[in-house]
């Protein structure tokens, strides 16, 4: 099939394009920088420099490429430094799951575009009511924190606006990790400065991020139009995980800080997350999409990701 990679560069674009190309698609791949041109080769796809916000290359680029199917990867995210600033880290993201998406769709369906996939994103966006696992069909938050709040509507737009679309699926991740994703979390938890807070009972889903990858590639062709979590079978609350990664990465145990002094250093959002997220359910990707994931839980992709398999050793001795 011919399918056009919206984001070809980015940590899951650089893993998805050479599965789709060995699976014998024909693959455009877009990045905005020049720069990326050559990588995007090497990976196998056919290059287009494209802003996702700039409607008439879209449309151009995708009349061009003529593609069977879309895969929206767009994202803008080195400017996020913390979860205090929220909104702020994802503000061209945010424009991308919005004007980005409407761009991507216009095309779609002035190119005869079948099918859409899109990225989204799941735990945090939940409700933070009722049972710890969530599935597609509970609800999201009607009052997110106030940094959270225009990122929880540009994930409420990608959502909306690709559902609409006969052949719309959106792919809800889990917390990406592995080499080039959520590096940024891993000094400070090195340093311990990224504590625990409150009784860490807010719960995350992870998702390595070949593991990302590999469902999208599904996805092309497997799968009713519709949303799906895509994310490890072990969500796991924050006094879980943080501790574990931790060990991974050869550092002291976690600090802890009551919620209170966490709403103070580093804002509601990250109290929310460490406090009251929730974690998302995979079984309609794995029954739809013929999908698992290479690493079931976090408990086996967190050692592979900082090279210390010991850690997981230590951990299950530990528990005999």
């Amino acid at each position: 099939m011919r399918v056009f990679v919206a984001g070809a560069a980015g940590v899951i674009g650089q893993r998805l394009v050479p599965m789709l190309t060995e699976a014998g698609h024909e693959v455009t791949g877009t990045t905005r920088s020049a720069a990326r041109e050559t990588e995007i080769q090497r990976l196998g796809a056919t290059p287009v420099i494209v802003d996702g916000l700039d409607a008439d290359a879209v449309l151009t680029a995708v009349g061009q490429a003529r593609p069977e199917v879309i895969i929206h990867q767009m994202t803008s995210l080195s400017a996020l430094k913390d979860f205090r600033n929220f909104d702020k880290g994802f503000a061209v993201t945010n424009q991308l799951r919005t004007t980005g998406t409407d761009n991507l769709l216009a095309a779609a369906r002035a190119a005869g575009t079948g099918r859409f996939i899109a990225q989204s994103y799941t735990s945090w966006p939940y409700a933070r009511a009722g049972g710890p696992v969530k599935t597609e069909d509970d609800p999201l938050d009607t009052r997110p924190p106030a940094a959270m709040t225009e990122s929880l509507r540009a994930i409420r737009h990608v959502e909306e606006a690709v559902s609409a679309f006969p052949g719309g699926v959106v792919l809800r991740y889990g917390g990406f990790y592995g080499p080039g994703a959520s590096e940024i979390m891993l000094a400070p938890v090195r340093k311990r400065m990224l504590p625990i807070i409150g009784g860490g009972t807010g719960i995350w889903s992870f998702l390595h991020a070949d593991d990302a990858a590999a469902a999208t590639a599904a996805a092309v062709t497997r799968g009713a139009p519709g949303i799906y979590n895509v994310v490890d079978d072990d969500p796991a609350p924050v006094s879980e995980w943080l501790p574990f990664l931790a060990r991974c990465l050869g550092a002291k145990p976690p600090l802890r800080v009551p919620a209170w002094l966490g709403r103070l250093l580093a804002g509601e959002a990250a109290v929310v997350m460490m406090t009251e997220m929730r974690g998302a359910s995979n079984a309609k990707a794995k029954r739809e999409l013929g999908w698992s994931p290479r690493y079931p839980s976090w408990r086996d992709g967190f050692p592979a990701w900082t090279g210390n398999a010991p850690a997981l050793r230590a951990v299950h001795n530990d528990a005999a």
